[in-house]
């Protein structure tokens, strides 16, 4: 279906036709030889996992990928039953004996990990299938070089034990979103010492992969056998610095609407929202937008915001609330009901998530990824 819906409070449209495109897009970007992982963590960056997990492999995506064992239940729970899929962020205690029951490729980055997951072995009666996570300079999840020798060692003798089966070996970058930044250079040998030394010693891994989704665009050196674009399958672009999404041949997948609540007019010197951080400069019209901070409209973007209304972009007009906003249509009186969009594309003239991101002093990832439950993902192009 392409037509779209009629107006309603909010809703977040999701192109499913443009994500397909961008996972063919990034997949021309590497070697033939080389497999995409659709990243759909994080309910797919807002965008609703199960219908953007089924989108991506439908367009040639080999893996899945989610931070959360609970994301990757979930995705088999859908019926998604045939896809490999990576989870990586695993605390204590997680299901492990679920996940080897549910085909997972679990990341291990530590002993207790290990610990773990040999012993969900030994109760299912089947191996595990593992992935091991090595901390090449971002410093977060993953284990550190020094560590590596008996995490690997530890692993092998799992491995040989008949509970775990080691599929891959992998890390993460830490500014593969700022060209030229010395890291990277850095954790690339990093990441190859570590390789050499885990195959040494017995790893035969199907996947060694390094690549996110600026490194999957910019930087080939990176890809071994695998790459990992998440914010880039949703046409978002990784980093201003890069390029647009334009550039890369990528179209935004999300579109958030809203229907005009009320139109008013008011006079000179009126105060709008909490704190009347705006107060008209003359007599006008104000809108009211229904979304607010609880669905996920960042309140740093207060006074600064850009809403398409009309044929106008206009701004929001003092503090975001929790359920709704304003815009100063400056003495124009739309109908209520009057589509009002935050961000989309940009093709219509509307402003685009990046712009969202400037506005509120962050990054595109989180605009797309923080829109709320309360606003339904209407699909189109399914």
């Amino acid at each position: 279906m392409t037509e779209t819906p009629p107006p309603r409070r909010a809703r977040a449209e999701i192109d499913l036709g443009a994500l397909r495109a961008n996972v063919r897009t990034l997949r021309a970007r590497v070697a033939p030889h080389v497999q995409v992982m659709a990243v759909v963590k994080a309910d797919a960056y807002g965008h609703g996992a199960i219908r953007c997990a089924r989108a991506a492999l439908d367009a040639g995506a080999d893996w899945l990928g989610t931070a959360t064992p609970h994301e990757a239940l979930a995705l088999r729970a859908a019926g998604i039953t045939d896809a490999r899929i990576l989870c990586w962020l695993w605390t204590p205690g997680d299901p492990w004996a679920e996940g080897i029951e549910a085909g997972l490729d679990m990341t291990v980055s530590g002993m207790w990990a290990l610990d773990e997951v040999r012993e969900a072995a030994r109760d299912t009666g089947k191996r595990a299938r593992i992935q091991l996570k090595a901390d090449t300079g971002l410093g977060r999840n993953g284990c550190q070089p020094a560590d590596w020798p008996q995490l690997v060692g530890e692993a092998l003798k799992a491995e040989k034990d008949g509970l775990v089966t080691i599929t891959g070996l992998w890390s993460h970058l830490a500014c593969a979103d700022e060209p030229g930044h010395p890291s990277i250079a850095s954790q690339l040998d990093v990441f190859r010492s570590m390789l050499d030394y885990a195959e040494k010693a017995g790893v035969e891994p199907e996947v060694r992969h390094l690549a996110n989704s600026p490194a999957t665009l910019t930087l080939p050196e990176t890809h071994f056998d695998l790459v990992r674009p998440g914010i880039a399958m949703y046409g978002v672009s990784p980093s201003p610095e890069l390029g647009t999404s334009a550039d890369f041949g990528l179209r935004p997948v999300m579109t958030l609407k809203a229907s005009v609540a009320l139109i008013k007019q008011v006079p000179e010197g009126h105060g709008v929202s909490y704190g009347h951080h705006y107060v008209t400069g003359h007599e006008t019209t104000l809108g009211l937008v229904p979304v607010g901070y609880a669905d996920g409209i960042p309140r740093h973007a207060s006074g600064r915001g850009p809403v398409l209304v009309g044929d106008k972009v206009r701004t929001v007009a003092g503090r975001v609330a929790m359920d709704q906003f304003v815009v100063d249509l400056d003495g124009d009186e739309p109908a209520p009901g009057t589509e009002a969009v935050l961000f989309g594309p940009g093709d219509r003239g509307e402003p685009t998530a990046q712009d969202w991101a400037e506005a509120a002093d962050t990054i595109a990832y989180e605009i797309v990824t923080r829109i709320g439950a309360r606003v339904p993902r209407v699909y189109l192009n399914g």
